[in-house]
């Protein structure tokens, strides 16, 4: 199958065409010609209008409910989302029942029909069970194609046990994920802690939570020069020991989850459950942190934290509601929103795309003539209302719906996998 399509703005650092206004040839999966005034009769053509184009997004630590949660999310909806917030690839938590920890498990998400329409990377358990207690097979999984390690929604409360996990990926050059949070001082917390959690008077989550074990972990990575992806923080606190340590030469990443990059702890006054995410939304200060530490480079990555909760989870009293917001559908919206007048399309694409592919030492999709197919189309401009018909997840977790959202996603081309988003 042949599709051309034309006047489409390039965004391909690195590439010959980047920065040009072309019109792209796809045969059979792989991109024929880049140039101005394509023409072929026997194309599909697609007209981008002076949209633009980009390697294909990655997102890194959105949840697959399959096995043994699919009521909430199986790896067809996961990817459905995903495909419809402009991702061409993921790297799914762990997180499932039984959680991903041998190579079986692997094979299941490489060899799944779904792997045709988007590219899976499996996150592997960093420990048994996801319970924190004694390392897996890494090695094993990472031959059976394991990116990198972690407990996922679980973070690594024992020391001893973080530093034998780093010491064990350090002899592949592997990458250990976690998402620092000591449960010992935020346990019970509902939301930040701070005005908020005092005039509601409801158990906060302090910042001190996630800053004590993020420097812990730092320093364990200082001593066994291992790599750390530091998933998903949440304040200023963390944006500077995370820069300290780049400072020091550390083999250590960051990622942000869009929702703390877009809102503050003081849209809680509602009690919107569906703003009730982990890591907890923060105070506008912090939130001013985090969007330095994307402009700086400090972070290298925006993920979705996409967590879907089925909806009776959703609608108790506050304090019993489950943690999560779906996010993948919406991710680059609420960027675009913060970031777009401040850092440019530019930085966007940069951590949507190549900055998670950095990370998992993966190559970026190549831009060029003669390579597979592997781009994004989107309108950073376009505004569109977000309801329930344009939820491709299992779950509406989300407090968005019916929100007017500035920048859609127009298609999806992975290999021969085409999909044209309709709004």
């Amino acid at each position: 199958m042949k599709w051309l399509i034309k006047n489409a703005h390039l965004l391909a650092p690195g590439s010959p065409f980047d920065d040009q206004l072309n019109d792209l040839l796809v045969v059979e999966g792989r991109i024929e010609q880049i140039q101005p005034g394509i023409k072929d009769s026997e194309a599909n053509v697609f007209d981008a209008s002076g949209a633009y184009l980009s390697p294909g997004w990655m997102d890194i630590g959105c949840f697959n409910g399959d096995p043994g949660f699919e009521h909430r999310e199986d790896l067809n909806s996961l990817a459905a989302a995903a495909i419809a917030g402009g991702y061409t690839a993921i790297a799914p938590l762990p997180n499932t029942f039984p959680p991903v920890e041998n190579q079986a498990d692997i094979y299941y998400l490489r060899n799944h029909p779904v792997a045709k329409t988007i590219d899976v990377f499996p996150i592997a358990a960093a420990t048994e069970g996801t319970e924190g207690k004694a390392i897996t097979e890494m090695i094993d999984l990472r031959h059976a194609g394991a990116v990198a390690f972690s407990d996922g929604l679980k973070s690594i409360q024992h020391g001893g046990v973080m530093i034998r996990a780093l010491e064990y990926v350090r002899q592949f050059d592997g990458l250990l994920i976690n998402h620092p949070d000591d449960h010992l001082l935020s346990g019970g917390g509902q939301l930040h802690e701070g005005r908020e959690s005092t005039l509601l008077g409801l158990p906060g989550i302090p910042s001190v939570a996630e800053e004590m074990m993020l420097y812990r972990d730092l320093r364990l990575v200082e001593y066994t020069r291992s790599r750390l992806l530091v998933a998903a923080i949440s304040s200023v606190g963390s944006v500077e020991l995370i820069r300290r340590a780049k400072a020091q030469s550390l083999d250590v990443f960051a990622s942000v989850p869009v929702m703390n990059l877009a809102f503050d702890v003081s849209g809680m006054a509602d009690f919107d459950s569906n703003k009730k995410v982990l890591p907890p939304l923060r105070t506008a200060a912090d939130k001013e942190g985090l969007i330095e530490g994307i402009l700086d480079d400090t972070i290298d990555c925006i993920v979705s934290g996409h967590l879907p909760v089925e909806e009776d989870h959703k609608i108790k009293e506050f304090p019993y509601t489950a943690f999560g917001a779906i996010g993948l559908e919406t991710t680059f919206a609420l960027a675009n929103q913060v970031l777009s007048s401040r850092a440019g399309i530019r930085k966007i694409v940069d951590k949507l795309s190549y900055g998670p592919r950095r990370v998992l030492g993966l190559p970026v999709p190549e831009i060029n003539t003669g390579v597979p197919a592997n781009f994004t189309i989107f309108d950073p401009e376009m505004v569109c209302t977000f309801t329930r018909k344009n939820v491709q997840s299992k779950s509406y977790n989300t407090p968005l719906l019916g929100r007017e959202l500035r920048g859609s996603i127009l298609a999806t081309f992975l290999r021969e996998q085409v999909h044209l988003n309709k709004k």
